[in-house]
């Protein structure tokens, strides 16, 4: 994956540059589809000591700004990537939990169409495929 310029995202989003943001912003970018955890984990790694609560509210800001994408898979914690605003979707493993992007079928928000939206103006549609990955099936696993 390519590496991003932190500090201009966060700079064009109208967000203060600070450091804990340069370095959650780029973590999600590097190892997308991580949880606030993992995140928090690697950030520490690269600043020291940064609070699991400031790692939150970094993640709650770039979510709010439009910088990063949350995605809760069923059965899982909170999810965040960097790919945002094409309103793709996911596949997710059964097994392993490994998540990876699935792209819309017509390239367009919201991909699906309600049969009856109920008066909702649609701008967005989360579809999760389930199933095991490659690597899982490789270990024996099978399709019931």
């Amino acid at each position: 994956m390519p590496s991003i310029d932190a500090a201009a995202l966060l700079k064009g989003a109208s967000l203060r540059v600070t450091r804990p943001r340069v370095a959650v912003l780029a973590m999600v970018s590097e190892n997308p589809h991580s949880d606030a955890d993992t995140i928090a984990t690697a950030v520490r790694r690269d600043l020291g000591s940064v609070s699991t609560q400031a790692v939150y509210d970094v993640l709650r800001a770039l979510t709010e700004a439009g910088l990063v994408r949350r995605i809760e898979p069923a059965g899982s914690p909170a999810r965040f990537e960097t790919r945002v605003g094409d309103n793709h979707h996911h596949l997710v493993c059964r097994d392993c939990g490994a998540i990876a992007d699935v792209s819309c079928a017509v390239g367009e928000a919201p991909c699906l169409h309600a049969d009856d939206p109920h008066g909702y103006l649609l701008d967005e549609a989360e579809v999760t495929f389930w199933g095991v990955c490659p690597d899982c099936r490789g270990n024996g696993r099978a399709i019931d």
